[in-house]
């Protein structure tokens, strides 16, 4: 479990590609201070396993249903990728529940300054903005963010400068893939309505039971 506050960003320095995986060798530093083999680590989001580590990075393995639903994919060595390792249970919850499991990839499709903020505006598949809506929480590329406005088919983001900085947001551009992952509850929520009423949640039934 993380909370999608990014510790560092670090560095893919190689790229063990198989046929429908790979082995990520990533350097880093924070993330390496009370790391063992089998811990878990975010990477941009995606809950990864050590598999070994050295004094300047770690190992991961990625297997094929990750690649396919993550923009891993496109990575390359010198990219960089936001890490965070799992959250301790005597840890401060900064942000929100995040599992690591991401849900589909979003495209960029506008970045705005607003004074000392930055509007990032993402596209994203009609499964994934299902379960995205205004003012709840957003994981992009493994940061906890706040939505801000919804549409059809994209949402936005307001990012203050810090997260900017400290993250890998201040590197993407207009066309850039990112991975995502929604709020949890809500998809844990949908699921066990429908399980016990045999409906999905519409406006009808809230109304039908008081909400």
């Amino acid at each position: 479990m993380f909370t999608g506050i990014v510790e560092e960003i670090g560095t893919i320095d190689r790229i063990q590609s198989g046929r429908n995986s790979a082995v990520l060798h990533i350097r880093a530093k924070l993330v390496l201070t009370d790391v063992k083999v089998g811990d878990s680590i975010a990477v941009n989001g995606i809950c990864l396993t050590v598999t070994s580590f050295h004094e300047n990075g770690f190992t991961a393995d990625v297997m094929h249903e990750t690649l396919n639903r993550s923009a891993l994919a496109r990575s390359k060595p010198g990219s960089h990728v936001n890490l965070e390792r799992a959250m301790a249970a005597n840890g401060r919850f900064g942000g929100h529940i995040v599992a690591g499991h991401v849900d589909g990839t979003g495209k960029i499709l506008r970045i705005q300054q607003d004074d000392n903020a930055v509007w990032y505006t993402i596209q994203a598949a009609p499964p994934v903005m299902r379960y995205i809506v205004e003012k709840g929480s957003i994981t992009i590329d493994g940061i906890s963010l706040t939505v801000a406005k919804t549409a059809a088919h994209c949402f936005s983001i307001s990012a203050i400068p810090h997260t900017a900085e400290v993250t890998t947001l201040k590197e993407r551009r207009v066309g850039d893939l990112v991975n995502l992952e929604t709020d949890i509850i809500g998809k844990y929520i949908e699921k066990f309505v429908s399980m016990n009423t045999g409906k999905s949640i519409t406006p009808e039934f809230l109304a039908k039971y008081g909400f």
